[in-house]
């Protein structure tokens, strides 16, 4: 990869905001004959989909009103429920199938399309007998999984951290609906259990290191005192500091205590069971179903047809690019000898680079992410026609889950901004984030990445809030990282440019390495080896990396594949548009038309460069 010219850059930049067409999602249309009657198919399936996946109407502060009853519920993970949940979206998606698109204005046709792409997916995902579809889950779209429970995703790593963050407690009704959902949380884990047994009997079974690592959290967790629970100490104090009744405090532990405790016991067994008959072998392919799992997942994880086999190639040609970028900037700083991960290796333990891995580094560390995010907002007018508030909170990953993490991830905030987006940072171990590694994360988790195009979302029909599609959330979200370059983020930096380049390039190996294990049938071992030569980075980081794809097989090459596409039709409306492209106007036309299928990208960009030819 070659650094991108900043032409568009300062082209879009000097151009008035009055002087281009708008992004031909915003302009105005009149409604076509069968608008409204779709309008409200669509409303009702996303009203479903809330009731079926109730944390998102808490995340997105939906959960009142006539949706007030939501706010009391979690998703029930019961085998039985999943069956349901599969037979309706196939008869909703027979509905969407005969919607006549001829009968709708443009924008209504998208939504149609997206929303049927997305059921589509997901009933394919049903049509195995494991693991859990997260294609309709709204915020957890992206968590497709061969194994019901993971480090990655289940009750219970998903429901301490959702109430402690999400659930607000201001109100003895807030209260009693946290209450009522940490008793759920012993339904949840209890039919988890279930359904791990279930696939033990199919083969189907977690990597027995994967497994460790779930053991390792869950044991410990479940050995600490019940009154020092997270879940139970966030009631506490959230309770207290609302001035509400001093009972919360006592009936939340005697919850945990009479119901969550004998279930997450059932859970430990459970995976204890899986464990005496697991093995080392990283990739799915050698679990039953395991290689049309993994074509099936790669399809829902990409959103394209492409095969493990050109991805795989795709990923090694694009690696050798970037390295060839990193090597001549490395060999500028006096860095000359081997290869381009040994060097970069080298960079990542100078002292000078690193924070202390205690709580006066860690603290130290949050301050300067903070930084990067405060400096990165005075650019993005730059980047943006239409600009949202990108309101923000960066947190440590609790550490009652942080092994089984991954390194950083993040959750859009509500609708009407009273809740922020939420970006997370594992600090384990600070040991894995040299000062250069931590600009280019935030501008992929904060600004202009996740969190930023989770405000954009939120301002859509809620359908198109509800459904995201990986390869365009993970897309986008490299797209930041350049466009952190592009806005010369990196200006005197040459370090923090390698740790662009390096977190670009740490993608691109992921295709190779996804593809490796769960298709080329590398070992773990093998997969680590070349990740490390071919990145730099610290093995601790990318051994957890590794253990995420193992779990998750094929999410990680949505990434470069998203990336890759938005570029291409980047490059399509620059050569079409000539002088007449501004990039503030492009970014507007791919954020502002939503998270949508890469099979349907191009039709958005071919509308926007038809919009402003006129």
């Amino acid at each position: 990869m070659t650094d991108i010219s900043r032409r568009a850059l300062l082209a879009g930049a000097s151009a008035l905001a009055t002087s281009t067409a708008l992004p031909w999602t915003l302009q105005a249309a009149e409604a076509a004959p069968g608008d409204a009657a779709v309008e409200k198919l669509l409303a009702d399936i996303a009203e479903r989909l809330l009731a079926e996946y109730p944390e998102n109407a808490t995340a997105l502060g939906i959960d009142k009103g006539a949706r007030a009853a939501l706010h009391a519920r979690l998703t029930d993970r019961s085998a039985a429920a999943d069956q349901a949940r599969a037979t309706w979206a196939a008869e909703t998606l027979k509905t969407l199938q005969a919607v006549d698109r001829a009968r709708l204005s443009p924008a209504q046709a998208l939504n149609v399309d997206v929303t049927e792409e997305s059921f589509r997916t997901a009933i394919e995902g049903w049509r195995f007998p494991f693991g859990d579809v997260g294609t309709l889950s709204g915020q957890n779209s992206f968590r497709n999984m061969p194994y019901s429970v993971s480090q990655l995703g289940g009750a219970y790593v998903d429901v301490p951290t959702f109430l402690d963050t999400q659930h607000a407690v201001e109100t003895t009704a807030d209260a009693d609906a946290y209450l009522a959902r940490v008793e759920a949380y012993a339904g949840e884990l209890a039919a988890e259990a279930e359904r791990l047994d279930h696939e033990r009997g199919l083969g189907m079974v977690a990597p027995d290191f994967v497994l460790d690592i779930m053991l390792g959290q869950m044991v410990p967790a479940r050995g600490q005192p019940i009154a020092q629970w997270g879940v139970v100490d966030s009631l506490r104090q959230r309770a207290a500091k609302a001035k509400l009744p001093e009972r919360y405090a006592r009936d939340v532990e005697a919850l945990c205590t009479q119901k969550v405790a004998p279930a997450m016991d059932k859970q430990i067994a459970a995976f204890k069971a899986q464990r005496a008959v697991a093995v080392a072998d990283a990739g799915i392919w050698k679990r039953p179903g395991g290689e049309e799992y993994y074509a099936w997942a790669l399809k829902a994880g990409t959103t394209t047809t492409r095969t493990a086999d050109e991805m795989h190639a795709q990923g090694r040609e694009q690696i050798a690019q970037i390295q060839a970028e990193m090597d001549t900037l490395l060999k500028a700083q006096g860095l000359t000898q081997g290869t381009v991960g040994e060097r970069m290796t080298a960079l990542s333990k100078r002292p000078d680079l690193l924070f202390a891995n205690d709580d006066a580094g860690r603290a130290k560390l949050l301050e300067y992410l903070n930084d990067r995010i405060a400096d990165i907002r005075t650019r993005l007018p730059r980047a943006f026609a239409t600009l949202v508030k990108g309101k923000l909170e960066i947190r440590r990953v609790p550490p009652a889950i942080q092994d089984g993490a991954p390194n950083g991830y993040a959750s859009a905030g509500s609708i009407d901004g009273s809740v922020p987006g939420y970006y997370y940072i594992n600090l384990k171990d600070t040991g894995i984030w040299p000062r250069y590694s931590l600009p280019t994360l935030c501008y992929h988790e904060g600004l202009p990445g996740h969190i930023w195009q989770g405000e954009y979302a939120n301002q859509l029909p809620l359908i198109r809030t509800h459904l995201a599609f990986n390869a365009y959330s993970e897309g986008w979200a490299l797209y930041a990282e350049q466009l952190g370059n592009e806005l010369g983020a990196y200006d005197g930096d040459p370090l923090g440019k390698l740790g662009y380049l390096q977190s670009i390039g740490f993608r691109a190996c992921r295709l190779v390495v996804d593809t490796g294990m769960h298709a080329k049938r590398w070992s773990f071992q093998q997969a680590l080896d070349w990740f490390h030569a071919n990145t730099g980075m610290p093995v601790a980081q990318l051994r957890s990396e590794l253990n995420r794809y193992c779990a998750m097989p094929a999410q990680a090459c949505g990434y470069k594949m998203g990336h890759n596409q938005i570029n291409m039709l980047r490059n399509k409306a620059e050569g079409a548009l000539g002088q007449r492209f501004d990039l503030k106007r492009f970014d507007d036309a791919l954020v502002l038309s939503g998270n949508v299928p890469l099979t349907l990208l191009e039709r958005i960009i071919d509308q926007h460069i038809a919009a402003i030819k006129g």
